[in-house]
């Protein structure tokens, strides 16, 4: 009865996106080390300690009060949470006596919980505070962000985070309107946002509007970078890195990380012409999710799953 319940817990949390691709990408293996640096509701986690099988050990990261409860679920002595953003993943591993992992899995989604709970302001769905935090601690709020940051900054915003077209427009509106009135919630910046959408595409603006803010209260593609600066210390030599990713911006750090070693410009090489770079990728083309799981999870239709080996530094 109690397996039960906590199953409809987790599933009602977070439905984990291709969960059999990441554990097979892992490559788990009995006695390993291994980091699952975006714990949330732990379906991947409790898909690795059942791997692992009272061997080795999980590292658990997550910034998110509710992950952290999440995480009181687990009982196998093998698992240890960290309360951190992964951003600072190698300063915590050093902390446990740790320099080298056999793998790393980081799922770069909003969980479904975040979504659905409407005081969290991350979803266009419910009126609430425009809060977006990960991290409840944090000062920087998405309301702040709209009502503080200057038109240029705005601007910026929401063409870089949010890809949206009419960017500027966009940005001149918002500081015309919160003269007249501050942006508290979702609902005050979404009578904003229906004056300049597309006529159809309401929806799919309102979400690139939201992406936009929330990437910048949560500094998304900054801790990006430097997660995955660190997975090239962190990870043994033939360790697995597998990166799942849900919009254009995060994914395309992860294939440039991953084809070069680095976010932007050409590959190196070293005396010789040989490409210098610390990962391999196992999958050429980023893995999605099968229709039947799309179906049955339409939060999983954007996701893209790519997986890398550590090569073995010469």
């Amino acid at each position: 009865m109690t397996m039960n319940t906590s199953h409809t817990t987790e599933k009602k949390y977070h439905i984990p996106v291709m969960l059999n691709e990441c554990i097979e990408g892992l490559q788990v293996c009995e006695g390993g080390l291994y980091v699952d640096a975006t714990f949330g509701g732990g379906g991947h986690s409790k898909a690795i300690l059942a791997k692992l099988k009272g061997k080795g050990k999980l590292f658990g990261f997550d910034q998110d009060v509710d992950a952290k409860t999440n995480a009181l679920e687990i009982e196998d002595p093998n698992f240890v949470f960290v309360e951190a953003n992964f951003r600072h993943v190698q300063k915590y591993l050093r902390l446990y006596g740790v320099e080298k992992v056999d793998g790393i899995l980081a799922d770069l989604g909003v969980s479904s919980h975040q979504f659905d709970t409407a005081e969290r302001g991350f979803s266009t769905r419910f009126d609430a505070t425009l809060d977006m935090r990960m991290n409840q601690s944090e000062s920087a709020t998405a309301a702040r962000i709209l009502n503080e940051y200057s038109e240029s900054e705005l601007h910026k915003i929401f063409g870089m985070y949010g890809e949206i077209r009419n960017a500027r427009t966009l940005a001149a509106q918002v500081v015309q309107e919160r003269i007249k009135s501050p942006i508290h919630t979702v609902e005050d910046f979404k009578n904003i946002l229906r004056k300049l959408a597309p006529r159809g595409a309401e929806n799919k603006y309102f979400a690139q509007a939201f992406q936009a803010l929330r990437i910048e209260v949560n500094k998304e593609l900054d801790a990006l970078r430097e997660f995955l600066l660190q997975t090239v210390d962190v990870l043994k030599p033939e360790g697995k890195l597998v990166v799942m990713s849900y919009h254009s911006l995060e994914d395309r750090l992860v294939k440039n990380f991953i084809q070069k070693g680095k976010f932007s410009g050409d590959e190196e090489k070293d005396f010789y012409g040989n490409v210098l770079k610390p990962f391999e990728a196992v999958n050429k083309k980023p893995i999605e999710p099968s229709e039947t799981e799309q179906k049955e999870n339409p939060r999983s239709r954007s996701a893209k799953l790519r997986i890398a080996k550590r090569t073995i530094d010469r």
